[in-house]
């Protein structure tokens, strides 16, 4: 649709249009890989720096004794919460028995408190093991849990590839902190 105001011959760059922009120029690090850890580094690793934060500066859920939840700093979908081990693993068949469990543990958590705070109606829950199964930081072991709702793929992300977020992710942690189940 052209624009109502010009007329079709001043379509060019750098002059309005119909679209309307939504600029997230934060993912630009994400974008670049800046960050991320190569195989055997951990200096960078975002997944080791997290716990080393605060709750609310680390974007940190909930915290294990081995294993913690956190907020994806560039989610799929509201609420993406990611369970990772303390240990700077990069396989899943290196977890000992007790991370395990934590883990899989804190994934049902995390579908129980995102259930209450968000009244998600179902989960996409998965590991990409290794960077050709599309792991974004390979070097560091995690699971991610994403909430998912009737409609919430809508024509943003499938067209426009930006994702609408409702909610600042401090908030986001801050409720999913306080649904968090207890042991």
């Amino acid at each position: 649709m052209p624009h109502p105001d010009l007329p079709d011959d001043q379509l060019v760059a750098g002059v309005p249009d119909a679209f309307g922009r939504l600029w997230t120029p934060h993912r630009m690090v994400y974008i670049k890989r800046e960050n991320k850890p190569g195989p055997g580094e951990d200096e960078d690793c975002p997944f080791d720096r997290a716990p080393k934060l605060t709750d609310e500066e680390g974007l940190i859920v909930a915290r294990g004794a081995l294993v913690y939840a956190v907020l994806n700093l560039y989610p799929y979908n509201a609420g993406h919460v990611l369970i990772c081990p303390y240990r700077h693993v990069a396989d899943y068949t290196e977890l000992t028995p007790d991370e395990t469990a934590e883990f899989a543990e804190f994934t049902k958590r995390a579908v129980r408190a995102l259930r209450q705070a968000s009244g998600a109606q179902g989960f996409n829950i998965g590991i990409n093991l290794g960077s050709v199964a599309g792991a974004g930081i390979a070097a560091h072991l995690h699971q991610h849990v994403v909430p998912r709702w009737g409609g919430d793929t809508n024509f943003m992300p499938v067209v426009g590839h930006t994702r609408v977020l409702p909610q600042l992710l401090a908030d986001t942690r801050k409720l999913l902190a306080d649904a968090w189940p207890v042991a």
